[in-house]
């Protein structure tokens, strides 16, 4: 069980939709291979993630000033968690590490609007046909309004920053569809978030 420390950096989120998210990711992430996490927070899907996944090598990444408590949640980590890198997805000319695979969780609704259209341009680059594009975290759908949680959490984040907020769902489709994406699934979550997996096109 993972066991939390006072230098480590900690969400309770994080322990809370591990598993629904193991769940989902069991059914997508490819059986080898690398796996780039963009956004990997406190380093703790990182930890548990990797060493549910032991034929695959995991890689974590953030912004360079969260890289030393990602590496702190390395100790419980599968012995296939790479070191984290440093990655903003709001850098001029954003390239990704090769990987099979890129996960993103609880992220796009944090960096502003231009971070989504650079990642999945930067993932058409890198990722090869048939493989995917994992996201987790709430989005709004133009067919039904947004869930009263969801609406507060927006707001608080628009107060936070006014670049972050909840994403459209069908504007984050159709940049993922310019860049060669087709959606494979959308999956209802805990607390209103969902799953949602691209999978480069031939």
């Amino acid at each position: 069980m993972t066991v939390s420390s006072p230098e480590r950096p900690y969400a309770i989120a994080c322990d809370r939709n591990r598993e629904p998210i193991l769940a989902v990711l069991r059914e997508c992430l490819p059986a080898q291979g690398r796996v780039l996490e963009i956004g990997s927070g406190t380093g703790q899907h990182a930890a548990y993630f990797s060493a549910a996944f032991p034929d695959l090598e995991w890689l974590p990444s953030d912004l360079p000033q969260n890289l030393a408590g990602i590496s702190l949640w390395r100790q419980d980590a599968g012995k296939n968690c790479l070191a984290p890198v440093g990655l903003d997805l709001l850098a001029d000319q954003l390239q990704l590490p090769q990987a099979e695979a890129v996960v993103c969780i609880n992220t796009l609704h944090i960096v502003a609007w231009q971070g989504t259209r650079q990642l999945f341009a930067a993932a058409g680059k890198m990722l090869s046909p048939g493989q995917g594009v994992y996201l987790y975290g709430p989005y709004r759908y133009a067919d039904r309004p947004l869930e009263p949680s969801n609406e507060q959490f927006d707001q608080w984040l628009k107060a936070r920053d006014p670049a972050s907020g909840i994403r459209n769902f069908e504007d984050l489709s159709r940049i993922a569809q310019e860049q060669g994406f087709a959606l494979e699934a959308d999956v209802a979550m805990p607390a209103n978030n969902r799953s949602l997996i691209f999978r480069r096109a031939a």
